[in-house]
């Protein structure tokens, strides 16, 4: 605390840093306790970087700090709705949360992975209501799902002052509705939420097996869908993968479903040395590769591995070098990179998943029960394997480098639309990870 209070106005501190308590110090974590989550999001946003000096980190280099929210007893609710029109809204519900105003589009790297989500996601903030509706944002956790959202509601902001936009979480619609429920405002709520122009939710993976929140939510989206009001969704996975009625799956699929894939290495390298210049870095090429060939999973882990290394380079006044990389994010870098991954352990896998025969996949027959599961091999191999296509393509019995490019592309290709075989293929990919 005395350390943050020498580095803000004494206001700063007195708003932000002074209401949180200290309620408990564990070896691999310290509990606090706020008033709200824009104190918790405010502490992270601005004192990450101390908070990693001091406190303990997670594998994803994160500060590793446990938080308890304690709801402040308040006659009415705070405003934290975007932009409102007159006449105001009145009393707003308790659970949106401000944009985070490093979530634009001009701040999201661009890859292969993301291409096809960021251009829907821009064609939404453009026309909302117009283009895709629902737009349904789902991938793994730390691609960017929430900064897509976030960019979203900035773009449309600065389109349109005047819009009526609410973001918020699916646990703080859940517990909208619980408040509502308890004080007798559910009416209230109801109309708050049918008057928005742009609804933007993310994590509706929560709501899973939360029959009677499912039911209002559901009612909410009809409502905004029929005007033609803008709705956008983020989850951890596809409508049809997720534990929900068929209604809301049905629902959420009445637009478009995008997906944000894990970033290649050269996304990877690009959102590195992005990061490190943010933080005043000189990153080399040469050493941004070192990390993005180790560290793959998430943008997140790559913006914490930035954030340690920055960290433990200037306590130490470290130029950075591989040894200082491997000595403060070894822990961070991902063991299976270290497994030797080869054309005989793909063919394997796929074989598997696709119930074929190894011999299958390398021999000549041009079925179509062996023709895609042998192009989805292809694939994996050129995705997974840094070697040449010439090398590559000899491992599949004897096959020309034009015709594993092909089989590269057509899956490719089809991934942005098959959701099956999307499937599958990262089914393919964990068993070679066990």
């Amino acid at each position: 605390m005395n350390h943050i209070e020498e580095q803000c106005s004494s206001t700063e501190f007195t708003n932000w840093i002074e209401p949180i308590r200290k309620i408990a110090v564990h070896e691999d974590r310290v509990v606090l306790e706020v008033p709200n989550i824009f104190v918790q999001e405010y502490l992270l946003d601005n004192y990450r970087e101390d908070l990693l000096v001091f406190l303990p980190v997670t594998p994803d280099g994160e500060p590793s700090i446990e938080f308890l929210i304690v709801a402040q007893e308040t006659g009415t609710y705070k405003n934290v709705v975007l932009a409102v029109e007159e006449p105001p809204l009145g009393d707003l519900p308790t659970g949106s949360f401000t944009l985070n105003p490093l979530y634009r589009f001009e701040t999201f790297i661009e890859g292969p992975s993301n291409q096809f989500v960021k251009s829907a996601a821009i064609g939404v903030a453009t026309r909302p209501g117009k283009s895709y509706n629902p737009l349904f944002i789902h991938g793994g956790v730390g691609l960017g799902k929430t900064h897509l959202l976030h960019a979203i509601g900035h773009k449309l902001k600065e389109q349109n002052s005047r819009l009526r936009i609410y973001c918020i979480t699916t646990e703080g619609f859940i517990n909208d509705l619980v408040d509502n429920l308890r004080n007798k405002t559910l009416d209230k709520m109801k109309r708050f939420y049918r008057s928005l122009d742009v609804l933007l939710v993310d994590d509706i993976q929560f709501l899973q097996n939360r029959a009677n929140f499912e039911e209002e939510f559901i009612n909410t989206f009809e409502a905004l869908i029929h005007q033609n009001r803008q709705i956008v969704i983020t989850s951890d996975k596809p409508p049809t993968q997720l534990r929900l009625s068929e209604r809301l799956i049905a629902r959420m699929e009445w637009g478009l479903v995008a997906n944000v894939d894990i970033p290649d290495l050269e996304t990877r390298v690009a959102i590195l040395q992005y990061k490190a210049e943010q933080k005043g870095l000189r990153l080399s090429q040469t050493i941004a590769f070192f990390i993005a060939e180790h560290i793959y999973h998430n943008v997140r882990q790559l913006e914490g591995a930035i954030n340690r290394l920055n960290a433990y380079c200037k306590i130490r006044n470290l130029d950075i070098t591989e040894e200082t990389v491997e000595t403060s994010l070894g822990e961070l870098f991902h063991i299976s990179s270290c497994k030797k991954i080869s054309v005989e352990n793909i063919l394997r896998s796929v074989s598997t998943i696709f119930n074929v025969k190894v011999s299958e996949l390398t021999s000549t027959t041009r079925s179509k029960h062996i023709a895609l599961p042998r192009q989805v091999a292809m694939y994996m191999a050129k995705e997974l394997i840094n070697d040449s296509l010439m090398k590559l393509a000899s491992a599949f019995g004897g096959k020309t480098h034009s015709t594993l490019l092909h089989a590269w592309k057509k899956i490719s290709g089809q991934l942005m639309k098959d959701e099956a075989l999307r499937k599958q293929i990262d089914m393919a990919k964990k068993s070679l990870e066990a």
